[in-house]
């Protein structure tokens, strides 16, 4: 009679501040036969403790955690632990952020509005070695993590806190401060503040110029205006 030999499961650990959003991840996972999920975080230093703990195979994590931000702390597990590979799952827009997300040292980025059938696919690439970006901006992702590294710090949104890109890019996009407001569940005045900071690092003096910039850069970055602001 042959033994049964159990295989080893690939380990996950779930990065994310939305307990909803882990719970889901973790049922989609479990159901595979070759992976499982370790341990969960919902921010820089749960994490760093699970990864410590639970020595994961890899990290699935969002950019925006509690009290962290998830681009800083992929750079500090790619130094700390460089054979652990980190995949992105999250909602900003993949036009802008899956760069920062290769320069930050992770292998991949994925989009929490994609179908769920292709969060798999892109864990099981990530886990080959390979880097996992969606087709829509493969071309553009990979030509630019390529590129020096004097040429990849011309973006203009890299000033930016992760909050001001995302008033940035919905600006860009012809979003009003109330529409951006309601979008991002801010008040209109946090929004307003954000427009400040963001003219003051950008070195922009006016509100139309603001305006104008984020336009341009937004188109040059192909991202769609808004069909209603």
């Amino acid at each position: 009679m042959k033994e049964q030999t159990a295989k080893r499961k690939t380990k996950i650990l779930v990065v994310d501040d939305h307990p909803i959003v882990r719970y889901g991840i973790s049922r989609i996972l479990n159901k595979e036969d070759d992976l499982a999920v370790c341990g969960e975080a919902e921010d820089g230093n749960e994490a760093l403790q699970a990864i410590e703990k639970q020595k994961p195979d890899l990290i699935l994590m969002d950019i925006s955690l509690k009290r962290s931000d998830g681009l800083k702390l992929t750079k500090i597990i790619r130094g700390d632990y460089p054979d652990i590979p980190v995949l992105i799952l999250s909602m900003h827009d993949e036009s802008v952020y899956a760069r920062k997300a290769l320069r930050s040292g992770a292998k991949g980025y994925i989009m929490k509005e994609e179908s769920s059938e292709k969060l798999v696919p892109a864990i099981r690439q990530v886990l080959r070695g390979d880097i996992y970006v969606s087709d829509n901006v493969n071309k553009n992702v990979l030509t630019d993590f390529a590129a020096p590294a004097n040429e990849q710090d011309k973006c203009l949104v890299d000033a930016l806190s992760d909050r001001e890109r995302q008033v940035f890019i919905f600006l860009g996009q012809g979003y009003s401060s109330r529409a951006i407001a309601d979008k991002l569940l801010l008040s209109v005045k946090t929004v307003e503040t954000h427009r400040s900071r963001i003219k003051l690092k950008l070195g922009i003096e006016h509100n139309q110029q603001l305006l104008v910039t984020a336009a341009e850069w937004a188109t040059s970055e192909g991202l769609k205006p808004a069909l209603t602001v």
